[in-house]
């Protein structure tokens, strides 16, 4: 497995815009909220949580064109081998619920919520 750190140095560095992907805002808020909290445990439980859904959902072929772009090759062996388990994939979100929180500044509209009952 790839490790967890390495992993998050490289997520940090890759030419990915939180706004550009097309992945569910509110399903990565929840990752941005349990960031925002500081709980480790909370942040590995909604990483691990919404990763598989937000990879499924689309982000799997933008984050993969950025490796290739950073030449991270070994990132890449990694998510041949593990796809969205893998530490890459969760730094990958992790990252972009950190980009999403910073944009969003408590604005939950921003983060993707809808108001009930529609306007």
């Amino acid at each position: 497995m790839f490790p967890e750190l390495v992993a998050d140095r490289i997520a940090r560095k890759l030419d990915l815009d939180v706004d550009d992907i097309g992945i569910c805002h509110a399903c990565l808020s929840f990752v941005s909220f349990a960031i925002a909290e500081g709980s480790p445990r909370e942040i590995r439980r909604w990483t691990n949580r919404m990763t598989s859904d937000l990879w499924a959902e689309g982000l799997e072929q933008p984050a993969r064109m950025a490796l290739r772009r950073a030449e991270e090759y070994e990132a890449l062996a990694d998510l041949d081998r593990n796809g969205a388990g893998s530490n890459v994939a969760k730094a990958i979100v992790r990252r972009l619920a950190v980009d999403l929180h910073e944009r969003a500044q408590g604005d939950l509209l921003r983060m993707g919520f809808r108001p009930w009952p529609p306007v």
